[in-house]
């Protein structure tokens, strides 16, 4: 069972650090995370994919003073080598990344375009356990018309690579429907071993992208891989669905805005907050503004304009109507 108040395990925290928009998101991450959880004491180590044979350009991060503020903020910035995937699938960077941390010590995984809204060392994690983010649309797979449905390709998969198929569904849903099937965003996961994970991860993903199970024919995996072989990760090592205790995750205690746009038009007024908080610092205003969509989001006013749009207690049911909204009045930035 996960230990509880002061006997809760230490954790190291992961996010991926690049050049473009990753490096001024991991900006935001970090000091989100210093201002909502000051009494964090894990490490924050931002991986960071270095040149080679796998990328068409340099991937570091470019600006150096986006390198002196993650410092300033305590993160770490750690190498790491791209061997399987690269600009051909830059979402590999989170599998890849986790060579980047120490063996056999607690992680946190987080997609870089995080904030963190509140003390995430009071999470109970059981690091035994491995789960990951539910905030999610039914988004792969695509189900064609005459083709195999939800379970003959989830269960592909998961004879492809020895597992128990049967012990993922959640038989409180109806047979194909897509919440029946493990699925996970990719956002955020966790578990006891990085390496353990992330061989298992790794493996799985070239795997699927290699040799996919004849059902997945018709089936993109680009970008959705690693939302494909996370789940069959977490269940091999005898993870599933987060339980109740790791609500504040997508919840309180953090937020996967993914594209800023959304971030104002859908957030609680804490997230919000929290955003415009800690970007108001002139040491990472002049450095993020550089960004253009923080520039004219953040700092020009375009984020309260997208947010006058809706009302957070009426959303439109689907992410895709929110994001026509957004588009039709010229709003959509990340």
């Amino acid at each position: 069972m996960a230990a509880k108040g002061k006997d809760r395990q230490k954790f190291n925290i992961l996010i991926v650090g690049q050049n473009g928009r990753l490096q001024y998101e991991a900006v935001l991450f970090a000091a989100s995370l210093r201002q909502s959880d000051p009494g964090f004491d894990g490490r924050l180590i931002v991986a960071e994919p270095q040149p080679g044979e796998k990328w068409a350009r340099d991937p570091r991060i470019g600006n150096p003073e986006v390198r002196a503020l993650l410092k300033q903020f305590g993160a770490e910035i750690v190498p790491f080598e791209s061997r399987a995937f690269g600009s051909a699938y830059p979402h590999g960077n989170k599998i890849e990344g986790l060579s980047a941390l120490p063996e056999g010590e607690p992680f946190v995984f987080f997609d870089t375009d995080t904030l963190i809204t509140g003390k995430l060392s009071e999470v109970p994690f059981d690091f035994d356990r491995p789960a990951a983010s539910m905030r999610r649309e039914g988004s792969w797979p695509e189900i064609e018309l005459y083709g195999p449905g939800y379970g003959e390709i989830w269960k592909s998969l998961y004879d492809r690579f020895g597992l128990a198929y049967q012990a993922t569904l959640d038989l409180s849903q109806p047979d194909e429907y897509w919440q029946r099937y493990l699925y996970f965003n990719a956002g955020w996961f966790f578990y006891r071993c990085p390496r353990a994970f992330g061989e298992r991860f790794l493996s799985y993903a070239t795997g699927i992208r290699d040799d996919p199970p004849g059902p997945l024919v018709c089936q993109s995996l680009d970008p959705w891989l690693d939302q494909v072989a996370l789940p069959l990760a977490i269940h091999s090592l005898d993870g599933g669905r987060p339980g109740p205790e790791l609500a504040g995750l997508d919840g309180k205690v953090s937020c996967h805005w993914r594209v800023l746009s959304l971030l104002y038009a859908r957030e609680d007024d804490h997230v919000v907050d929290v955003l415009e908080a800690v970007t108001a610092p002139n040491k990472i205003k002049k450095v993020i503004k550089e960004y253009e969509p923080f520039k004219r989001m953040i700092y020009q006013g375009k984020g309260r304009k997208v947010r006058a749009m809706f009302d957070r207690a009426d959303l439109p049911p689907r992410e895709q109507m929110l994001r026509n909204q957004i588009k039709k009045a010229n709003l959509w930035m990340r």
